[in-house]
């Protein structure tokens, strides 16, 4: 891409969602107009590389974009406390403001709050053990914990000495610890962008979209490019791809997911499916499981689509943990031996 190439919001759009991670990226995906929808997906699938620059500049423009937007005229701390108080009270009023002030005021190192132990980890594994107090001594106690636990048995019992007595800390150490830590983790994700995107992705992030959503995007994809909409679909493990999963991985999964869930995902799925679900039971337990589903009555087909949903989830986590293999095609592989 060169500074002489037009500049496409589309591919903007992309760019901006592969910096999310795909939960949210698919939520993003999912409040989108339709169109929108359509026009963001086939870009997607199309995005095999981003540089750093083009990244940094996609992400450089949404914030003056956001930052250009009209501020309300009301609105703020106060604002907030006085509709708190004509609602509830000033005494209700008042513990909920305290909790919100002291959830608004800034605390080091709080972009890491919702961090993932493991990522965290590996980028301060090296570090010396009072700079890894330092950040562990800011972290949510269960994430300290778990950070902790994953160092080496050496470290571990140096950094939480230096922790318990640990003392008040210059606020510019801690900045400069902050945005260090930052840094290096910006840069790395930077990096790792510049190769990304493609069918693979969109597949990812529309793994994670609820049915009704996901089979919107690819029907009104399919009428664009009907070979783009297969790929995907060959790279998606959707409910009904249970038909291609062998025996044993059936019942793996009938070890994750209990009776009741089964009865309500199983409303309204084929009868081939049925079959294949209770044909990898006892008969006493695929009695019950029919006889539960008679009694549930009609179901939603929102409770039913999102039960099938964490079925879904439950073949991704035995794929993931190695217990099942599924290949790309959706179908369980085949082993010689």
């Amino acid at each position: 891409m060169t500074g002489k190439e037009p500049v496409s919001p589309t591919r903007n759009a992309a760019i901006l969602l592969l910096t999310l991670e795909k939960p949210l990226a698919a939520e993003v995906l999912s409040q989108l107009p339709k169109d929108l929808v359509e026009k963001v997906s086939l870009e997607l699938a199309k995005v095999e590389e981003v540089s750093k620059v083009e990244q940094e500049s996609v992400i450089n423009e949404f914030h003056r974009v956001a930052g250009e937007l009209t501020p309300i005229e009301q609105g703020g701390i106060e604002f907030a406390g006085e509709l708190l108080q004509q609602s509830l009270g000033p005494t209700d009023a008042g513990v909920i403001m305290d909790s919100l002030k002291q959830t608004m005021t800034s605390v080091p190192f709080g972009f890491l709050s919702n961090a993932e132990s493991e990522s965290l980890l590996t980028f301060i594994v090296e570090e010396h053990p009072q700079t890894i107090s330092l950040i562990l001594s800011h972290l949510p106690q269960s994430l300290a914990a778990e950070v902790l636990s994953g160092l080496p048995v050496d470290k571990q019992m140096e950094v939480v000495q230096r922790v318990a007595n640990m003392e008040q800390t210059n606020p510019d150490v801690i900045r400069d610890v902050e945005e260090s830590l930052k840094g290096r983790m910006v840069s790395t994700f930077s990096q790792q962008m510049e190769k990304t995107g493609g069918v693979p992705l969109v597949a990812q992030i529309l793994n994670v979209t609820d049915r009704m959503t996901n089979r919107g995007i690819l029907e009104s994809l399919e009428e664009q490019d009907a070979e783009l909409v297969e790929e995907i679909r060959r790279l998606m493990f959707v409910f009904d791809d249970i038909l291609k999963l062998d025996d044993k991985s059936i019942q793996a999964v009938l070890k994750e997911v209990e009776t009741a869930q089964w009865a309500v995902a199983l409303k309204g799925a084929s009868e081939e499916i049925k079959g294949k679900i209770t044909g990898n039971m006892s008969q006493r337990a695929a009695e019950m499981l029919l006889e539960e589903m008679d009694y549930l009555g009609p179901v939603r087909v929102s409770d039913v689509e999102a039960m099938q949903q964490q079925v879904v989830d439950a073949v991704r986590r035995l794929e993931d943990s190695g217990e099942i293999v599924v290949s790309s095609a959706g179908e369980a592989e085949e082993f010689l031996s």
